[in-house]
């Protein structure tokens, strides 16, 4: 039996997706999943991201949203069967800087290896 070595490079790209939901929830607004994932969609087609068909698209911001919530980025409210998401204000500041400094990184590495 193999063991996966401990030590790895992996180089994180700029996650379209998450970059959105951040942005969207950014807002003081607090969203049901079905509307954020409307705006989130014509955010990313205007961006010309949305790749990979609607469908899987819902299934990966489902799991990046469930994987904000685990964080304590968002916080979700259920009031019944109604299940509203809202960004933590410190949070989101945070993880959009992170983007943002991963976007950056990203392209250096690109132009790095260009030249």
């Amino acid at each position: 039996m193999s063991e996966r070595s401990a030590i790895s490079f992996r180089r994180r790209a700029p996650d379209n997706l998450t970059e959105e939901l951040a942005a969207v929830l950014s807002s003081k607004a607090s969203f049901e999943f079905k509307p954020l994932f409307e705006i989130i969609l014509l955010n990313l087609r205007e961006r010309n991201a949305a790749n990979g068909g609607e469908e899987l698209l819902r299934l990966r911001a489902y799991e990046k949203l469930q994987g904000l919530v685990y964080s304590g980025a968002v916080t979700r409210t259920v009031t019944g069967i109604t299940k509203k998401y809202k960004g933590v204000a410190k949070r989101m500041v945070m993880l959009r800087a992170e983007m943002k400094a991963l976007r950056a990184a990203c392209a250096l590495a690109k132009a790095a290896a260009s030249n």
